[in-house]
Formats: structure tokens, sequence, C-alpha cells
């Protein structure tokens, strides 16, 4: 009887050390609210990586994360999540979002958006024709 009690709380602690453990270990995803425009090729060159060809799941960053160069190779989660106009009254595209790399800085007051993506990666979260939209983004 005696070895079944020691294995019983010795089962709970190792319960309760995993579950301790999984608070504490989980990481939490935060997403930010903002917005996002397009920019069109050439993508080249660009403040991150000069004349590296970098594909076209691109972004720029503006002042709001640039951190002075700090958010270059970062990936980013956009997800459209409504309009910012009355132009497109739903430009919103899926639900799943896009991932995109920072490989340029999108400088104030140039920048109209929190994020510049490039014109393929607009165009697989929003229509194109609504120029800019409301975004969540997250750093993946």
């Amino acid at each position: 009887m005696a070895n079944f009690i020691i294995s019983k709380n010795i089962i709970l602690f190792s319960i309760a050390i995993a579950l301790f453990m999984l608070c504490f270990s989980s990481k939490e995803a935060v997403a930010d609210e903002g917005t996002a425009t397009f920019y069109t090729p050439p993508y080249v060159p660009s403040a991150c990586n000069g004349f590296e060809n970098d594909g076209v799941m691109i972004a720029a960053a503006s002042d709001a994360f640039w951190g002075n160069g700090a958010a270059c190779g970062r990936n980013y989660k956009v997800t459209c999540t409504g309009a910012t106009n009355q132009g497109v009254a739903h430009p919103c595209r899926g639900s799943d979002g896009v991932v995109v790399k920072i490989v340029d800085y999108c400088p104030s007051p140039a920048c109209r958006g929190t994020i510049d993506l490039s014109q393929e990666a607009f165009a697989a979260i929003a229509d194109p024709d609504a120029g800019k939209i409301e975004i969540s983004i997250e750093q993946i």
C-alpha cells in the first residue's frame, strides 16, 4: 500500500511539474493593428540587401517598426481585416494572411501605411484597387 501512495505522489508531482513548465514555456503571439499599402517592381535595390533578389513576398517597414534597420530579415504575418476607405467595401481576400520578409524601408512621410507590401503580397490578401487596407500584423 505504501508503494502505491508513493507512486501516486510521484505521478501527481510529475504532472504538476509538466503543467508548470508548459505555462511558462508557451510563446504567446501578439498581433498589432495597422494599415498596409503596396509598392510595385522593381524591388531592388533594397535598404536591407542592396541588389540581392529576395523574391516577391517581401515588404518595406515604416518608422513604426524599422528600428534603424533592426527589422531587416524579420518575417511578419499580415492579415487583411478591412477597408480604410469607401472605395472598396470588402477588399479582403481569404483569411489566412501572407508571410512577408522585411527587405526595405518605407520612410515617413512618404510611407502611407504601417507596412508597404510588395504588389504580389498585397494582392494575395486584398484587392489592389483598395490601395490601402486595415491589417493585423504579427512577427513570426
